[in-house]
């Protein structure tokens, strides 16, 4: 009696020895090629991680044990665990700084990004006469020094002599010295932040704004919608992305604001006038740390910077989720 094995296990065996042929076939060449095929991604990008380890990630972590010690750069470091961190919430001139960076990040980012999203909607109009003269233009004040809108301002604002206080003067108000008080100074650094980023961010949502199909608005028009409505139900939703964005770098940025407050008074040095009335995290973290060569001190206020930034970053992160999900 003959016993026939089944078609199935034929062909499996078929397909089996087949592929251990090909197996024996394929030449080490292409065992090799798919290796680095697999490494080549890893490769590309491995410059970004390892300087970011270097001028990134290191210097973090230094900062953190730092700010553990009595670090004096020509003396001895001795470790002191927290009392950096203690002294730091004793201290009144970090909490002064505190309010002064904020103060001056909510005058500054809230009416930038509202004028920016003003004038993105209005030269985004088709009827618009040279528009490209006009966003060209907003390009000057991102590209100008820093030291020579401080050298502006500080004439603008100037006590005796100044545009704002003659403009006063017009009305029968007395001559203000802006400098020389909390609010006032904060008034003064947070112009000079609008004037420099306001043009920057108005490119950022124009350019949003123009990969809106002009259909929809000219929809919106036949609809009866106004051009306010357009701008509220249209513009804003459009930019959603973007908002966002802007939202987090002026936030990233104005919490770590230095330059403006450290020329707009530069006869005060590094406290930012007698009062220390502008005086930011991070002046104050320059003074400690390279004026008064405090670094143990310094590193806790670098510390402390650092977690403000993170947990605004993760705020803005909530945020973004839940846009997305109304979305």
């Amino acid at each position: 009696m003959t016993v026939t094995a089944p078609a199935t296990t034929t062909a499996t065996a078929t397909i089996i020895s087949v592929r251990k042929t090909r197996r024996r076939d394929r030449p080490p060449s292409r065992i090799r090629q798919s290796f680095g095929e697999r490494i080549a991604p890893y490769v590309y990008i491995a410059p970004f991680f390892v300087i970011f380890a270097v001028f990134g990630l290191f210097p973090l972590v230094f900062t953190f044990y730092v700010a553990l010690f009595d670090w004096n750069p020509i003396g001895e470091q001795t470790f002191v665990g927290l009392a950096n961190f203690e002294r730091l919430f004793q201290d009144p001139r970090f909490w002064n700084a505190f309010v002064n960076t904020f103060g001056i990040f909510l005058l500054s980012t809230i009416p930038q990004l509202a004028l920016a999203l003003g004038l993105a909607h209005l030269l985004n109009q088709a009827t618009l006469k040279w528009a490209n003269f006009f966003r060209m233009a907003l390009l000057v004040p991102y590209i100008t020094s820093v030291a020579a809108t401080a050298l502006v301002f500080a004439q603008i604002f100037d006590r005796n002599f100044g545009l704002i206080n003659w403009v006063l003067n017009i009305f029968g108000i007395p001559d203000v010295n802006f400098l020389a008080s909390q609010v006032g100074s904060w008034v003064v650094i947070s112009s000079m932040v609008m004037w420099r980023w306001f043009g920057y961010n108005t490119l950022l949502y124009l350019a949003g704004l123009q990969a809106v199909p002009r259909e929809m608005y000219e929809a919106a028009s036949v609809d009866g919608a106004s051009g306010w409505q357009q701008f509220i139900h249209l513009s804003i939703p459009s930019l959603r992305p973007i908002i966002i964005f802007t939202v987090i770098m002026s936030t990233i940025g104005g919490l770590q604001i230095f330059t403006e407050p450290l020329l707009v008074a530069p006869e005060s040095g590094l406290t930012c006038g007698g009062g220390r009335q502008c005086q930011t995290l991070a002046l104050f973290l320059y003074e400690q740390g390279f004026g008064q060569f405090e670094f143990g001190y310094g590193s806790a206020i670098g510390v402390a910077l650092f977690v403000i930034v993170v947990v605004v970053s993760l705020i803005n992160f909530y945020l973004t989720t839940r846009t997305r999900k109304a979305r």
